[in-house]
C-alpha cells in the first residue's frame, strides 16, 4: 500500500515539477515578506522545495520547513546550500507535529490546508495552534472555491476557512491567486489568502 509520504515523494520525482513547485516564491507572499512580515522564529508547514523558508531565511529569519515529503526536504537543503542560507528542514506530518520548544512567532501554509478532508481539519489547526506563540500569525493560502471547474484539489469556502479557525483566533480573508506551472493553459489559479493572528 502506497503511504502519503510516497504519493508526495513521487509528485516531486516526476520528469516535470509539480504544479505547485514553480521554483520561486508565491507572489502573494513575496508582497507579505516585502512588509517585513516574516520575521523572528518561523515555521514554514508544508514547505515543499522551500522557496518561502528560504524568503524568510534571507530577509534574516530563524527558519524551520517541515514538508511530508522527504525528497523535497532534500532538495530544499540542497537550495539552502546553494544559496548560502541557514534553514532547517525536516520531513514531518503537519497533523502530528510536536510542540516545539520555543513557540514560533510566525507559521506559513502555502497550499496545505485545502489538502485535508473535514476529519483531519481540526487537526492540523490544532497542530498549528501548538507551534504559534500566543499574539503569533498564521498566514494561510488555500485553494478557493471561486476557481471554476473541478480538477485539482478540494475547493474552499470563504466561511469554511473562517469557521476551521474561529476558536481562538483572529481571521481576515483576502482573495489571491496562486501561480501555477503550465497546466492545460493555466497559468494561475483562485486562492484565499488568510491573516490569522493567535489569541487564545
Amino acid at each position: 500500500m502506497t503511504t502519503d509520504a510516497e504519493r508526495w515523494n513521487d509528485s516531486y520525482r516526476r520528469d516535470e515539477p509539480p504544479p505547485w513547485d514553480i521554483g520561486r516564491p508565491q507572489p502573494r507572499f513575496a508582497a507579505l515578506a516585502r512588509t517585513g512580515a516574516l520575521h523572528g522564529r518561523l515555521l514554514d508547514c508544508g514547505c515543499g522545495t522551500g522557496e518561502h523558508a528560504l524568503m524568510a531565511a534571507a530577509q534574516g529569519a530563524t527558519v524551520v520547513g517541515v514538508d511530508l515529503s522527504s525528497y523535497a526536504i532534500e532538495l530544499a537543503r540542497r537550495k539552502a546550500d546553494s544559496r548560502g542560507l541557514v534553514a532547517r528542514f525536516e520531513a514531518g506530518d503537519a497533523l502530528e507535529l510536536a510542540a516545539p520548544d520555543e513557540p514560533f512567532d510566525v507559521v506559513l501554509d502555502s497550499g496545505v490546508f485545502h489538502s485535508f478532508d473535514d476529519t483531519d481539519r481540526p487537526r492540523y489547526v490544532a497542530s498549528l495552534r501548538r507551534q504559534l506563540r500566543i499574539g503569533g500569525t498564521c498566514y494561510l493560502m488555500c485553494f478557493s472555491d471561486r476557481e471554476p471547474g473541478d480538477w485539482g484539489p478540494r475547493r474552499v469556502r470563504e466561511d469554511e476557512l473562517r469557521a476551521a479557525f474561529a476558536d481562538g483566533w483572529d481571521v481576515s480573508v483576502e482573495p489571491a491567486v496562486f501561480d501555477i506551472n503550465p497546466f492545460d493553459g493555466i497559468t494561475e489559479v483562485q486562492a484565499w489568502f488568510a491573516t490569522m493572528r493567535r489569541t487564545a
